[in-house]
């Protein structure tokens, strides 16, 4: 007979435990449920016994949404939410900074810093690109003033040729 178009595979196997293995106690379910189990009983126990204060405990349960009143589990990597009211918030109080916005507000304080200084002309860059600038602008006012002469002097030959 064919297993069809899913095989099964070995690891995937449950394997229960009989009611003989549970009466010897050398069942393979963890202990640390029977732990568990024993503890709710207890609990429920002391429910029972307590029959008047079932009243006033019912008033004490919160509501729960979905299935989180059915199945109680403790999630170890449940974050849970930190909701600080306005009036316990301390003003005065300083958080550390991770490394990296260290570092960040660093480099941002030595970027101000060395545009300040460009500003003022102090740093090696600022420097060449005010030779520069010197440079280019005499090359400006010497082509400047012989656009004129060429001027000038074109002005000249046709006065001359007029004449």
């Amino acid at each position: 007979m064919g297993r069809g178009k899913f095989k099964s595979k070995p690891t995937g196997r449950r394997q229960f435990s009989t009611p003989e293995d549970l009466l010897a106690g050398t069942s393979t379910r963890p202990r640390t449920f029977k732990q568990k189990e024993a503890e709710h009983e207890e609990e429920v126990d002391e429910q029972a016994s307590a029959g008047e204060s079932e009243e006033e405990s019912e008033d004490e349960t919160t509501k729960t949404k979905g299935t989180q009143g059915v199945i109680e589990i403790e999630n170890p990597n449940l974050v849970k939410p930190k909701n600080l009211k306005a009036r316990d918030v301390d003003v005065g109080k300083t958080t550390e900074l991770s490394r990296r916005e260290r570092e960040e507000i660093e480099k941002q304080r030595a970027h101000e810093r060395y545009m300040r200084l460009q500003e003022q002309g102090k740093t090696e860059q600022a420097k060449k690109d005010l030779e520069r600038l010197a440079l280019i602008r005499q090359q400006r006012a010497e082509a400047a003033k012989k656009r004129e002469e060429e001027k000038a002097a074109k002005e000249q030959k046709k006065a001359e040729a007029r004449k």
